[in-house]
């Protein structure tokens, strides 16, 4: 579905993608669970677009629901990986992943999801205030250590990963089972409270919008540090 003119969420995809159309490129920010890549690339040819025409791939932290289709992507478009330095190694496999101490160490679906998960090397290392296009990206750590959101002050957009969530009318925090640093992911949203934007996209439930900025400042006013 177009959200506003040039941003698009792919339908049915468990970690939610969207599609970015600049003039003649398109960038994907994020890529769901592994088995989606036929989902977006088909997705993106109903369009009238080429899969090739996929530039680049911003990945917004390195879990599986938002890297696992990186690897086939990549493969299939030849666009360039993206993500932030401090993810870069969980998501290549030169580290292994952390894991928050909350984390439900007994979900055999879960398990079996980060089995299926296949590294990729990067192509692109970001950092606070790097320009990716329209988009600045802003470290926004917390739920783990490179998480990012990017800001396009000119649309008025943020797109903020799991570092906050709007689901069923109701904006929370990044899930703490799955968030390393509760206290550092607290002070990412008052750093995203401290922007402007009208919509909000997030990685998991649906756009927030209009006057996003005044919700999430609203939130944040109800967190303690």
């Amino acid at each position: 579905m177009e959200i506003i003119e040039g941003i698009h969420q792919v339908d049915g995809v468990n970690g939610n993608v969207y599609l970015v159309i600049a003039g003649e490129e398109l960038t994907l920010v994020d890529t769901g669970m592994p088995k989606n890549t036929e989902k977006i690339l088909g997705y993106i040819r109903e369009l009238g677009w080429q899969p090739s025409d996929v530039s680049r791939i911003l990945l917004t932290h390195f879990h599986i629901d938002h890297a696992g289709s990186a690897y086939e992507i990549r493969k299939l478009t030849n666009a360039k990986i993206a993500i932030h330095q401090e993810d870069a190694d969980f998501v290549s496999g030169k580290k292994p992943a952390p894991i928050p101490k909350d984390f439900p160490r007994n979900l055999p679906r879960a398990s079996s999801s980060f089995s299926e998960f296949t590294p990729v090397q990067p192509d692109i290392t970001l950092k606070q205030n790097d320009k990716v296009g329209a988009l600045t990206v802003i470290h926004t750590p917390g739920h783990t250590p490179g998480s990012i959101s990017l800001y396009d002050p000119d649309r008025r957009l943020l797109f903020v990963g799991d570092a906050i969530r709007y689901t069923e009318g109701r904006i929370t925090g990044p899930p703490e089972q799955f968030t390393l640093d509760m206290q550092q992911a607290t002070r990412s949203i008052e750093i995203i409270s401290q922007l402007n934007f009208d919509v909000m996209l997030s990685g998991h439930g649906e756009p927030l919008k209009p006057n996003a900025s005044v919700r999430v400042r609203e939130f944040y006013s109800t967190l303690s540090i």
